[in-house]
């Protein structure tokens, strides 16, 4: 299978970023591409609550939504949204929630991020993401019938148990869209999403934002980029860098049994006691 990574330097324009989007989708599509995959905050990247208050819909109104389900049934693919900012969490907050659309355009699955990015990176970088963001509760796997697929977002990445629990659930593609701070990027990101593959005998599929993002209000924001495949042997099939675009890649899903046997970690579980 075909699977396109896109690569984006989001602004904090709903609309604007859609429009991006799109024609990233109908260019990966005439080049070839099954299953698209888009990066955490697809719609928008912003520092700025009012802001998002002021742009943000629910996902019943959302107008990015609407428009990549018409992409993906229009080009027949398969299409992960890796995540929409949207209106609607407990409390007054948002939600971080991926999207799985199949090829008629319909949405398979939802999950809402689970783990907040609430550190302080720096003396200049800090994040509270649960101020602003209400957890989701659920982990997520969907079948898509050329795979089954794990849905997780960003700081997920560093929660190894979430992910074995997807792969011993039957998941044989582990999604990690993310907006990754250049700082923790530059020392975790490849180790981690590596780390995840061989512990799980999963394929590892990580679209990323990247760059300096407009901001129309409120301070912009950096992100690391290098969007990654991972094979299930845990080797990077695909870097995208730093510049924003496509990255096609073809996998086998059956490489992924084949891990498996080799090293059938999953089945490996011991009982122990304490620490």
């Amino acid at each position: 299978m075909k699977i396109a990574l896109l690569q984006l330097t989001s602004s904090d324009d709903p609309a604007a970023n859609a429009a991006v989007v799109e024609q990233m989708i109908a260019d990966a599509a005439s080049r070839g591409a099954e299953f698209i995959c888009t990066p955490e905050v697809t719609n928008c990247v912003s520092m700025d609550r009012t802001h998002q208050r002021a742009v943000l819909a629910d996902q019943d109104s959302d107008k990015a939504l609407a428009a990549l389900r018409v992409c993906a049934k229009e080009h027949a693919i398969w299409l992960s949204i890796g995540s929409l900012a949207l209106t609607g969490g407990d409390g007054g907050r948002f939600v971080n929630r991926s999207f799985l659309i199949d090829p008629n355009g319909e949405i398979t699955a939802t999950y809402d991020k689970m783990h907040m990015f609430d550190v302080q990176v720096s003396a200049d970088e800090t994040y509270a993401e649960s101020t602003g963001y209400a957890p989701g509760d659920r982990a997520v796997m969907a079948d898509a019938g050329f795979a089954k697929i794990g849905l997780t977002i960003c700081y997920d990445l560093r929660f190894p148990h979430l992910h074995r629990d997807l792969a011993k659930a039957g998941a044989d593609i582990l999604l990690v869209p993310s907006a990754f701070s250049p700082v923790t990027g530059a020392a975790h990101w490849e180790p981690l999403l590596r780390a995840r593959a061989i512990e799980t005998g999963c394929f590892v599929i990580a679209a990323a934002q990247t760059g300096t993002h407009p901001a129309n209000t409120g301070k912009s924001r950096e992100t690391f980029g290098h969007s990654l495949v991972v094979s299930p042997w845990g080797e990077i099939l695909a870097d995208a860098g730093q510049g924003c675009g496509i990255t096609l890649v073809e996998i086998d899903v059956r490489e992924v049994s084949k891990a498996r046997k080799r090293i059938p970690a999953l089945t490996h579980d011991a009982d122990y006691h304490g620490p």
